[in-house]
């Protein structure tokens, strides 16, 4: 597994190449301490994932993420920040961010969360999903008419794979079948002018769903 990390922390950068570690033990990392070499190095080498801190000298922010998302367009990519804020985690997400992670989440959580992003979901804060969910209040009708077709049922999957669940899991909580599951994506794939689960994502995230 190949791992580029653009983050202008030296002592930051020593201790994730130690932590990654534990996602391959055949782990290549690259390290960039601004943005301009991390775009050299992306577009220089393949990676199978791309560690972000959004706030560095000269390019930083959506600006940053913006080149390496047109740089390295399929390569899954991850926002660290110091911060969760739902309007800049949402903006990550929108921006092309397959996750987002506070820099304060433990290393558990950390490697847990870059699994998920690997095995192509999507994670964010356990904070900003909190926000997302006030109160435990029966679904809204979707007032949007991209959502307004879609079924109780489909709308449940959506909020699934939003949290960054697998099929199988979709499956198992919904306690449907895994094909049931993939035909609800198909549905939601559709009336969302989406084709993959992370485009799923973006729009529902434009759309403003709540998840509760």
């Amino acid at each position: 597994m190949k791992i580029l990390l653009i983050d202008d922390h030296p002592l930051l950068r020593g201790g994730m190449r130690y932590l990654l570690r534990s996602l391959d033990a055949d782990l290549e990392m690259d390290e960039a301490a601004n943005s301009a070499q991390g775009l050299e190095l992306a577009a220089a080498r393949s990676y199978d994932l791309v560690l972000l801190d959004l706030r560095m000298p000269g390019l930083n922010g959506m600006d940053a993420l913006a080149a390496l998302r047109a740089v390295v367009p399929d390569t899954p990519l991850v926002v660290l920040s110091g911060e969760d804020d739902p309007v800049v985690v949402r903006a990550a997400i929108e921006g092309g961010a397959m996750g987002f992670i506070p820099k304060s989440s433990s290393p558990g959580v950390l490697i847990q969360a870059l699994r998920l992003v690997l095995a192509q979901g999507v994670y964010l804060p356990p904070a900003v999903l909190a926000a997302a969910q006030p109160a435990p209040v029966p679904p809204p009708t979707p007032a949007d008419p991209m959502l307004s077709g879609l079924t109780p049922r489909q709308m449940d999957v959506l909020r699934c794979v939003i949290t960054g669940k697998p099929n199988k899991t979709i499956a198992r909580e919904l306690d449907v079948s895994e094909g049931t599951v993939k035909a609800h994506l198909s549905a939601v794939f559709q009336a969302l002018g989406a084709h993959n689960r992370t485009e799923a994502v973006y729009a529902a995230a434009k759309l403003g769903l709540r998840l509760v």
